[in-house]
C-alpha cells in the first residue's frame, strides 16, 4: 500500500520525480516573469532639458515637451508636480497609447523671480521606471 501511494506521489522515483518538478516550475516561473517584464507602458522624453536663455522680468516662458509612450501598453499621466507658483503645467488626461506621443507644455511666469533659473517639474505615471523629470533654466534680467 504505502509503496503504490510513494509510485503516486513520484511516478519517476524520487530523485527524477523531484528534478522534473523543479525544472517544470522554474520554466514557469521564467515564463511569468518574461509575460509581466514585456506588458508595459514606458515613458520617454525626446528633450528633457531645455534652455529659455535671457528674457526680461515680467515674461512668461512657454516651453513644449515631447512625451512617447514607447512601451507596449497605454501610458497614464498622473500629475505633475512643480517647485513653485511661477510654473504651470499642461498636458493631456487621456491615455497615451503605444507607438504615440503627447505634449506637455510648461508656463514659467517671471514675474517674482530674477537672476539665473534652473527648475524641474517631476511627472508621475504609471511609468515602470518611476517619476520622470523635466528641467528648464535660463537668466531672467530685471527689467
Amino acid at each position: 500500500m504505502i509503496s503504490k501511494l510513494y509510485d503516486n506521489l513520484y511516478p519517476l522515483g524520487n530523485t527524477k520525480g523531484i528534478l522534473l518538478f523543479k525544472k517544470t516550475l522554474i520554466y514557469s516561473f521564467t515564463l511569468l516573469l518574461i509575460n509581466c517584464g514585456s506588458s508595459q507602458a514606458k515613458l520617454e522624453i525626446k528633450e528633457n532639458k531645455k534652455s529659455f536663455g535671457t528674457v526680461k522680468r515680467g515674461e512668461v516662458v512657454a516651453l513644449d515637451y515631447v512625451l512617447l509612450n514607447a512601451g507596449n501598453e497605454p501610458l497614464i499621466l498622473k500629475s505633475a508636480e512643480v517647485s513653485c507658483s511661477c510654473t504651470s503645467v499642461d498636458f493631456e488626461r487621456e491615455p497615451i497609447q503605444p507607438g504615440k506621443s503627447s505634449l506637455i507644455k510648461v508656463k514659467f511666469n517671471t514675474e517674482t523671480v530674477y537672476g539665473r533659473q534652473d527648475r524641474e517639474v517631476i511627472i508621475s505615471s504609471n511609468n515602470p521606471g518611476g517619476d520622470v523629470y523635466i528641467r528648464y533654466k535660463g537668466n531672467v534680467s530685471k527689467k
